[in-house]
């Protein structure tokens, strides 16, 4: 390999982002000047007003110390944190009776949503409305999508109801392997 030739990644190595060069550069490095030169001058006012003797107050102009309203500190962190999705399937079960009609909600209930696989996991309390749900599961994630945005859900998967757990009889030898294994 000579001076002149680029050093080449090895072939089965991962790949690296290409690190910011030029204008990208440089926009990076001003976006830090400025945040913190906005930083230095927030504490260069703080002390200010401290030497002044009135310690944090809040001026004319709106900054982060004012008072917000819960609804917009809520929808605030709700975005900050991305939970947008998670929040509306949220909404969505809260309003299930709406969304799929009364009849249906009485008997099938959405116990879960997967962010990942934008999955609804819908339980249902008979074999019967567990198929019947099945049926209707196409046209319940296209309204669900309509109403939550293109692609929120993208799968119903419908349980139906849990038995109870098996007892084992008192004739079940100790340290057999399966329940049908008497005699271990």
């Amino acid at each position: 390999m000579s001076a002149d030739e680029p050093a080449q990644p090895p072939a089965d190595g991962p790949r690296k982002a290409p690190e910011p060069s030029g204008v990208d550069l440089a926009r990076v490095a001003l976006r830090a000047a400025k945040e913190q030169a906005r930083a230095r001058g927030d504490a260069a006012q703080q002390k200010k007003q401290a030497r002044r003797g009135g310690g944090l107050r809040s001026g004319a102009r709106a900054d982060g110390r004012d008072p917000m309203a819960l609804g917009s500190a809520i929808n605030r962190l709700i975005t900050e944190r991305g939970w947008e999705t998670p929040a509306a399937v949220g909404g969505v079960m809260g309003r299930w009776p709406q969304i799929v009609g009364e009849d249906l909600a009485k008997h099938c209930v959405p116990e879960t949503y997967d962010e990942d696989e934008r999955v609804l996991v819908v339980r249902c309390d008979s074999t019967a409305w567990a198929t019947n749900l099945r049926l209707l599961a196409p046209q319940l994630v296209a309204r669900l999508n309509q109403d939550l945005g293109h692609g929120a859900v993208t799968l119903i998967k419908v349980q139906g109801p849990s038995g109870p757990a098996r007892r084992y009889g008192p004739l079940r030898a100790p340290g057999s392997g399966r329940p049908d294994d008497t005699y271990g």
